[in-house]
């Protein structure tokens, strides 16, 4: 076996952080939780959500780490480009790599950090205020004040979440194209 292996290059690592971050991606925000918020009462689809969106932020945030790391060198007519971080930093890579993997990187951890706890925080508010009213946030129906705001802020947070996924998502394919152009 040459010492030159596949295995010692960050290429088939690269390909495959890449797949797996989109592949998580497409299927996490137009599949499994479509499928799951039509097959479940509300409150396990609740819970469901509650512990799967800790781990696909954090990989979302993860895996464009890793796919800095591990961006492989292009050999070009007169020489090979930079590698790993050097690579995604060189001015030629600025915009098809650099900026959508920066930006799926920022859309996970804001997910991460920000807006989901602020979204998991407003779902348990809503649950208590439920006990307090002797209602669902959701009943048909006259709502109390509290849980009108309760729910005018979780339908934002939802949809800053959603807004912010899905731009990471576009990142995402974008970085895509130029990695399949690349490999034209």
């Amino acid at each position: 076996m040459p010492s030159t292996s596949i295995l010692y290059s960050a290429a088939p690592y690269h390909i495959i952080s890449y797949g797996t971050l989109l592949g998580s991606e497409i299927f996490q925000s137009f599949i499994a939780g479509i499928v799951a918020f039509r097959s479940l009462p509300r409150p396990q689809f609740a819970t469901l959500q509650s512990a799967l969106f800790p781990i696909y932020f954090a990989m979302q945030t993860a895996l464009p780490v890793l796919l800095a790391l591990t961006f492989p060198a292009e050999r070009t007519a007169i020489g090979t480009t930079a590698s790993s971080l050097s690579g995604v930093l060189e001015e030629g890579h600025r915009i098809h790599v650099l900026t959508p993997l920066l930006t799926t990187f920022l859309c996970g951890a804001a997910n991460m950090v920000v807006i989901g706890p602020a979204t998991t925080k407003c779902m348990k508010d809503r649950k208590h205020q439920e006990t307090r009213d002797g209602k669902k946030s959701y009943d048909a129906g006259p709502q109390s004040e509290t849980m009108q705001e309760l729910n005018n802020r979780f339908a934002y947070l939802h949809g800053a979440s959603s807004l912010v996924n899905l731009v990471g998502c576009i990142a995402t394919v974008w970085y895509g194209f130029y990695l399949g152009e690349r490999m034209l």
